[in-house]
């Protein structure tokens, strides 16, 4: 229900039942590593493109959520994601693969809490008993494409903004569904 401009209140008080967080070789140097599910330990992460190694650092996210609480892929009703790259390639592969219906997500950053957030009001709605929610980025991708490309020859001052190479995941449900 709309309360206001811009809040809504849940009736049903939607709830994260699980989450999961991959990063890769920056992320496990830095003070947060502990919190991660899985860190690789090269940006390829097994890929011939960064753009396919975010998709795989998405991929596993989601895996993890999932099988965090022994749930199934045909469990979950709906897959919102949202990522850096133009046409949100890395969650649109992603889907592909983890065969779910999809909702591409275009909030590049924002993309995490627009994704919990329309999930939550979709298990609310009753429209999903379980909705997965996940973003992700790759900092070498990102990068490539609109930061500071390689062909542009600049270098970045230690102190510049650093775009995580990693992806999260979280899935959604009422709260007298969660499996907490």
């Amino acid at each position: 229900m709309l309360k206001g401009h811009q809040s809504w209140v849940f009736q049903s008080k939607p709830v994260l039942i699980s989450s999961s967080a991959v990063g890769g070789p920056f992320e496990a140097q830095g003070p947060l590593a502990e919190d991660f599910d899985i860190l690789h330990g090269d940006v390829w992460i097994g890929q011939d493109s960064f753009e396919k190694a975010e998709k795989r650092l998405l991929e596993d996210a989601c895996e993890v959520a999932i099988r965090k609480i022994n749930m199934k892929k045909e469990d979950i009703q709906f897959f919102l994601s949202g990522d850096l790259m133009n046409q949100i390639i890395s969650s649109s592969f992603a889907a592909r693969t983890i065969g779910v219906p999809f909702l591409g997500l275009f909030g590049a950053c924002s993309s995490a809490m627009e994704g919990l957030a329309i999930a939550s009001m979709m298990v609310d709605s009753q429209n999903a008993e379980y909705a997965l929610a996940a973003a992700s980025s790759h900092n070498l991708a990102a990068e490539k494409q609109f930061r500071y490309p390689t062909e542009y020859g600049a270098q970045k001052p230690p102190t510049a903004q650093w775009t995580v190479t990693g992806a999260g995941a979280g899935i959604v449900a009422k709260k007298e569904m969660g499996h907490l």
